[in-house]
């Protein structure tokens, strides 16, 4: 896979804001001090594209990114952070389901966990809700470049057994300052995809 380029297309927090689009979109979702912006930088090979904010649970916003006309990444807001209040947890909610329920161009998720750390409950409950909609996914073990390489097979069962993942769910272990995994996140982007995606 060779990316000679992506931007940032549009900001939105509901349908009204979506990008008018038919190119098939994969959703980014994660905890929200798991680094989906570093990962989104990583697979898109930019190193400024998506923001990568200072503050957990800040963005409250969907990121539209267009990768070469082929495809748009979608950064969905970060869940899961302690110090958001009642509040704001109810306009995440509002903001990801309109999105993950709704948006018909969404063909594949991308969950993203940390993998130096067994899943959390809000992982549990993501994990479980993904299923329940039965739409394609793969997850990504990010900062794997914070353990060693020989504890990536340990807690990458830790993560299948946590969550329950199906045999042939690719989890894929991936650093953005390393760049474990992008061959093999694209490799299984494209086969999912093969139908979808323009050569």
């Amino acid at each position: 896979m060779k990316i000679k380029w992506s931007e940032h297309i549009t900001t939105a927090v509901n349908p009204e804001g979506y990008p008018e689009s038919d190119l098939p979109e994969i959703a980014m979702v994660g905890r929200s001090n798991v680094g989906k912006s570093s990962v989104i930088n990583f697979l898109l090979n930019r190193k400024s594209l998506a923001r990568v904010g200072n503050t957990p649970g800040k963005t409250r916003q969907i990121n539209f990114f267009n990768m070469e006309n082929k495809l748009l990444l979608v950064d969905l807001p970060g869940y899961g952070y302690a110090k958001v209040s009642k509040k704001e947890k109810e306009k995440w909610h509002t903001i990801v389901e309109s999105y993950l329920l709704g948006r018909t161009q969404l063909r594949l998720i991308i969950m993203i966990l940390d993998i130096r750390h067994k899943p959390t409950k809000d992982d549990k409950l993501m994990y479980d809700w993904i299923c329940a909609m039965g739409k394609p996914h793969i997850v990504l073990a990010n900062k794997s470049d914070k353990i060693s390489r020989s504890y990536f097979l340990k807690n990458i069962n830790q993560i299948r057994k946590t969550l329950n993942i199906v045999p042939g769910v690719p989890v894929i272990a991936v650093s953005s300052k390393k760049r474990t995994g992008w061959n093999e996140t694209w490799n299984c982007i494209n086969e999912m995809m093969s139908d979808l995606l323009k050569t």
